[in-house]
């Protein structure tokens, strides 16, 4: 296919009224919502998790809003090929998962990702020209807002709806007419509303199609007034990145890339916000033309700061589908990044936006094709990261009670199950092979992360008396309190004559006391304590030079009762 690189193209023709799709999508949903409900139920109020089911649903489902979505007069063969084919991307997904308590959610974005993109594409390439092979530009881009306009408007319709019925039931309840609050709690008749509703507002809207773009123009209007708010904060962090070094990233938070992640996505909206799909849709003001421009070269840099706190996370602990799928967004943010800077260099003279828009074409149909085949089993992340992390474990770069087995039963799919099945019959010790046997039995992601946080927890922590045996209880509190991590070591006080566990660290101190045979915590705030302080108080606490010792203080009483907190 080939985008259209004139700007200077018509404006879209807008659709003509069309009632019976309002209703027919309408019947359509109803019919998709009832049999979703009769395939995902097993019994009354007992959902499935049998694969099959779930990816038929699935596909009904996606065919549906696909369909409701391009179905155009005179083209319904060819809206519903596609709304079929869009339906069979996402379920195939599920329907390759199996064990949905091992599979890469991740695969599940890809293929909701390929239609969201693959949809506004395949509308451009329909409705815009008369070129067979050929994709216009402001057509595709206008149809892309357009969309995400009429999925939220759908969506707000249904709860509307739904707020109705539920004050219709209850204003009749108040007369004794119970039927139509008993008919909204059931489950088939909330689906097929559900399905009714979306469907019919579907069809509404695509009929006053001037009325929903008017909507995305306003949209676009308020988002590139924020422009300007973001390009200045880009331009700021990236300038201050010099004096306070690239070090403050990885020590304040484990959440680097994601965060810098976030804010791409955010000066891509803004950006296109900005520009709009033709000269003419441009923003006036010259301060929100230079912010967009702004907002283009800060991608780059800030994919290469996602790009290197993801490498740095690979390297100390090595492969994980997460960190994998990080690494493809980061490269996509970086494809990005250079594109608009290249746009903008390029576009000194005759305008930058004019070059970024056929690179946005290009781009959406590069990561259309990417994430379809991120979707597939073709690329498994998760026996990649299988391979690796039984690796490490094996040449004991990471020890057996570093070593996250649970990850390997919930995340790493179908790879990592089997390997953990083999670990607990032919891991080379005792240990791997009991910790891998103890991860297989757990039906809960929540419960074996709890087991290995509580290891990991009480592995950084210092007890005075030194090796002291603390109970099970306190053991599991100390767990649920996420206290302490790798990066933030603590000391404990245990005193069991007195029922008291005095836990200190960086972030202040937390008393424990034992009441009724369970552990319970005071809030009162402490203050916190720098690093370097924190770091020779572990030291300190560590050679033992910790004693308990009683401090005067003075508290008011006003009637014999005291007020406020004690002070010195």
């Amino acid at each position: 296919m080939v985008a259209d690189l004139n700007p200077q193209a018509p404006e879209p023709v807008q659709d003509q009224d069309w009632p019976l799709r309002s209703w027919g999508l309408a019947l359509l949903g109803a019919l998709v919502g009832l049999a979703i409900h009769h395939i995902t139920l097993n019994e009354p109020h007992n959902f499935t998790e049998d694969s099959t089911r779930l990816a038929l649903a699935t596909f009904l489902g996606v065919a549906g809003i696909g369909f409701a979505f391009v179905v155009e007069r005179g083209k319904i063969r060819g809206s519903a090929l596609f709304a079929l084919i869009a339906g069979l991307v996402i379920a195939s997904v599920l329907y390759w998962s199996g064990d949905f308590t091992s599979w890469e959610p991740w695969r599940l974005v890809s293929a909701l990702l390929t239609v969201a993109i693959a949809a506004p594409l395949f509308q451009g390439w329909r409705d815009g020209g008369s070129v067979r092979w050929h994709i216009p530009y402001i057509e595709t881009h206008n149809r892309a807002w357009t969309n995400i306009c009429l999925w939220f408007a759908s969506w707000a319709f249904v709860g509307t709806v739904f707020l109705l019925v539920l004050l219709l039931g209850a204003l009749f309840d108040l007369i004794g007419i119970d039927a139509l609050k008993d008919l909204i709690e059931k489950g088939w008749f909330a689906m097929t509303l559900a399905g009714a509703a979306f469907g019919g507002a579907a069809g509404l809207l695509r009929d006053h199609e001037r009325i929903v773009r008017l909507l995305q123009r306003v949209v676009m209007l308020v988002l590139s007034v924020l422009a300007p708010v973001l390009a200045v904060g880009l331009v700021l962090f990236l300038l201050a990145l010099p004096f306070t070094g690239l070090g403050a990233l990885w020590e304040t938070t484990k959440s680097t890339t994601p965060i810098v992640l976030s804010c791409v996505i955010g000066a891509l909206i803004l950006a296109n916000a900005v520009i709009g799909d033709r000269p003419e849709d441009e923003a006036k003001l010259r301060v929100m033309r230079w912010s967009a421009m702004a907002l283009g070269v800060t991608i780059l840099p800030l994919g290469i700061i996602a790009a290197i706190s993801t490498g740095l996370r690979i390297d100390q602990y090595g492969l994980t589908p997460e960190r994998l799928w990080a690494v493809m967004f980061t490269a996509i943010a970086c494809a990005y990044g250079l594109a608009y800077l290249v746009s903008v260099l390029r576009g000194r003279e005759t305008g930058w936006t004019g070059v970024v828009r056929p690179a946005n074409m290009r781009l959406a149909l590069a990561l259309c094709a990417i994430a379809f085949l991120l979707s597939t089993p073709l690329i498994s992340f998760g026996a990649i990261s299988t391979r690796d992390q039984l690796a490490r474990l094996e040449s004991g770069k990471v020890s057996v009670d570093q070593f996250d087995f649970a990850a390997l039963r919930f995340d790493f799919g179908p790879a990592g199950m089997k390997a953990l099945k083999k670990l607990a019959k032919q891991g080379k010790t005792k240990e791997i092979r009991t910790a891998a046997a103890d991860a297989l039995k757990s039906d809960d992601r929540y419960a074996a992360s709890q087991a290995r946080q509580r290891t990991e927890t009480l592995g950084n922590i210092t007890t005075f008396p030194k090796d002291a045996s603390l109970p099970q209880a306190l053991r599991d509190r100390l767990a649920q309190i996420g206290y302490c991590t790798a990066s933030e070591q603590c000391n404990l006080i245990y005193r069991p004559d007195a029922g008291q566990a005095i836990l200190i660290g960086r972030w202040g101190n937390r008393i424990l006391r034992l009441e009724n045979g369970a552990w319970a915590e005071d809030n009162r705030p402490t203050p916190v304590i720098g690093k370097e302080d924190a770091q020779k108080m572990n030291e300190a606490f560590a050679r033992g030079k910790v004693e308990i010792r009683s401090v005067p203080r003075q508290q008011v009483f006003i009637d014999g009762k005291p007020v406020g907190d004690a002070f010195e």
